[in-house]
Formats: structure tokens, sequence, C-alpha cells
């Protein structure tokens, strides 16, 4: 029997294609192909903006003819930086934080860092058990929503020496940085608008999350010294929606009770009562005036426009930035706590 013959040898392959199919791409087969010593790839992935617009254009064009993805944890372990930032927030469905998450992942981003998003709900169980797979993975920084953590949380994060910055609400004694704003001065502003606007008869409709209730009993507080008739409070669960404020409105009505003035901790709320009052045949603000928290994207466009509390999530998310990057970078931070305020958006539902 005859034998036959051997196939012809495989023409061979470019030297990036030979690489792909037998092992990993490496930042030395990036800088071959671009013309560049490993160390001007390295600095293009880490530090871009630190090198001329061509040469990173020479970089980048190479590393998406090869398919190259960084080794960031190697990189890291060489540089003891993840180049990764965490930040949790009890949810995403509200969008009362979209505009500090953006700014946060913008500021983060233009100096060669990356932000990974948690989602903790309104309980701490559930944020202690996300700062511990966060602890151990040893980002750069972490960033917190409110400032009332479990004393374990506390422990575990003072402990571990990453940077840490507590926003969206204000402490005497912050685990480390903070960047936010106090919910019982917003409350005591808001009554005391109200009351100015010759309103008598206030009530209130919050979530039932702790900043919420904060401002909640600040409300109050603040009524009762300005001589007022207690005000009306009715919780409804976190997340607030459209549909809690309508419920809310009802649920202060069904208790016959007489109010010309509904503070409602978010603009999702405000947004429900509104809506409600509408349905009812309510004239507001002739009726009932309506004040949100949040000033979200829509509160302008409502008729009427809904009167709310601005709080500047662009600056929370940058500052917070800021702190982060100044701590990993060796700078000195020049403010370790930053109140940025708040102020109050007069519309016509007052």
């Amino acid at each position: 029997m005859t034998a036959m013959p051997p196939p012809p040898p495989a023409p061979p392959d470019s030297p990036p294609e030979r690489k792909r199919r037998t092992a990993s791409i490496t930042v030395n087969d990036v800088a071959r192909l671009a013309g560049l010593s490993a160390m001007t790839v390295s600095r293009a992935i880490n530090t871009p903006d630190r090198l001329p617009p061509a040469t990173l254009a020479k970089v980048r064009a190479a590393i998406a003819s090869t398919g190259y993805v960084p080794n960031l944890l190697a990189g890291g372990l060489r540089s003891n930086k993840s180049r990764l930032v965490a930040a949790l927030v009890p949810t995403l469905v509200s969008p009362v934080f979209n505009e500090t998450i953006q700014a946060l992942t913008t500021a983060l981003r233009l100096q060669g860092y990356q932000l990974m998003l948690g989602q903790t709900g309104y309980a701490d169980p559930l944020e202690d058990e996300l700062l511990g797979a966060i602890i151990g993975r040893r980002p750069d920084g972490i960033v917190l929503t409110g400032v009332v953590h479990s004393a374990d949380t506390r422990r575990r994060l003072q402990a571990s020496g990453i940077p840490v910055v507590e926003t969206w609400d204000l402490t005497p004694e912050p685990i480390d940085m903070l960047v936010g704003f106090s919910h019982s001065a917003v409350a005591d502003a808001v009554c005391r608008y109200l009351h100015g606007r010759g309103r008598q008869r206030l009530a209130v409709i919050g979530g039932d999350d702790e900043r919420a209730q904060r401002r909640s009993q600040a409300f109050v507080a603040t009524a009762r010294s300005l001589g007022l008739a207690e005000p009306l409070v009715h919780a409804v669960p976190a997340p607030t929606t459209l549909g809690s404020g309508r419920a809310g409105l009802q649920a202060l009505l069904a208790r016959n009770a007489d109010f010309d003035a509904v503070f409602c901790s978010s603009d999702l709320l405000a947004l429900g009562v509104l809506t409600e009052a509408q349905a009812l045949g309510l004239v507001v603000p002739d009726q009932l005036a309506v004040v949100g928290f949040g000033d979200l994207a829509f509160a302008q466009d409502l008729h009427p426009a809904l009167t709310t509390v601005r709080i500047d999530g662009t600056r929370i998310g940058t500052e917070a930035a800021r702190c982060i990057i100044d701590r990993v970078e060796g700078r000195p931070v020049p403010e370790r706590m930053v109140d940025i305020g708040f102020s109050i958006i007069e519309r016509a539902s007052v």
C-alpha cells in the first residue's frame, strides 16, 4: 500500500496572529507593532494624558489591531495601585444619584481610574456583605452613600487603609473623608420657606430610609419651633416612586386632615402627589403647595413646575474623585470634609 505524502506545511503566521493562537498578546507585541517601547505602551495605558496625541494614537491602533487587554492585576501589583475605585449607592432605580455617578466616572477616567459600582439597598447587612468583597480586592478608593454604617464596617474600612469618601450626608466624625450636605438643614429651610409663603398646616411624605426620616423629623421640629400645628407625617417604602406619592396623598387625605402644603422626600414622590391632586381636583398651589427633593430633570417641565431642593450631585462626584486621587497620588487633601450645601428652586407648585 502506497503511503500518502505528508501535507505541505502551512504558511507561517504573522507574529500577532501566531501569538494569538498560542498565548495571550503581551505588551511587547503591542510595542513591536506600534514601533515603540514597552514602557511607552504602559504609559499610554496608565497615564495617557502624559503622551503626545500622535504617540497615543499609534498605541491605540496597535491595541485595536491585536486585541490586547492589559493585565491590570499585574500592573497593580507592580505599582501598588489597582486603578479601580468602588462606589456604593442604595439604588440604581432612583435617578437622584445618577448625576453623582456620572461625575465620579468622568473625573476618575480622566486620571486613568475606572469606577466599579455596587447597589446596597437600604439595609446595613447588604452594605457589609458588599464591602467585605470589595475590601478584599483592594481598590484604590471607596465612595459610600451616607454616613450611617455598622460598627463592623467602620472598623474594617479604617483598618484597611483604603481611602474612603462618604457622600450625600454630613457628620462630625467621618470614617475618612466626606462630601455632602445636612439633611436636617434642608428640612429646616423648606419648613421656614413654606411658613414664609403663608402655609400654616404642613405635611410630610417621606421614604422610610434613614436620611429621609431624618429630614422628616427635622421638618417637624422646625414647625414646632415656629408655633405651627404638628405636621402630618406619612412614610412610604424606599426607594420612593410616583405610585407611592399618589398613595401617600390618599393616605393623608383619608385621615380627614386639613393641610395646605406637602414636603416630599423625592421629586418622584412629589410627581405622584401632583398627579393625585390633579385626579382629585385639588388645585396646586392654591389649595395645596408641593415641594420635592432632588431637582430631577423633569421637575421644571411639570405643570405646575415643581418647587424642589437642588443638590449639586456633579460637585459631589467631582469632589469625591479629587479626594481619592489626591490621597492615592500622595498629594495632601486640601479639605477632608466638604459641605456643598443646597438650594431651594422656586417654581409654580408653591
